[in-house]
């Protein structure tokens, strides 16, 4: 299921609105993100199916810089 309308071919860059792109025939991925909600309905099956808090994902997640400078 297309998320947005607008998509873009994964391949050549042309934009269109089907999944397949007219000029080469390759796979059209969404241009935007999908939207966020605050009352996201998904959220806790999302967050139990990437077993969010466990030591792995805290892993995961991207760390601050190691070179000891802080931005003010």
């Amino acid at each position: 299921m297309v998320r947005t309308r607008l998509q873009r071919c994964s391949t050549c860059g042309e934009y269109g609105l089907a999944t397949r792109c007219k000029e080469c025939g390759a796979a059209m991925v969404a241009v935007s993100p999908m939207k966020y909600s605050p009352e996201d309905p998904q959220g806790a099956r999302r967050r139990k199916r990437l077993d969010v808090g466990s030591k792995e994902w805290l892993a995961s997640l991207p760390t601050p810089r190691a070179d000891g400078s802080e931005e003010e």
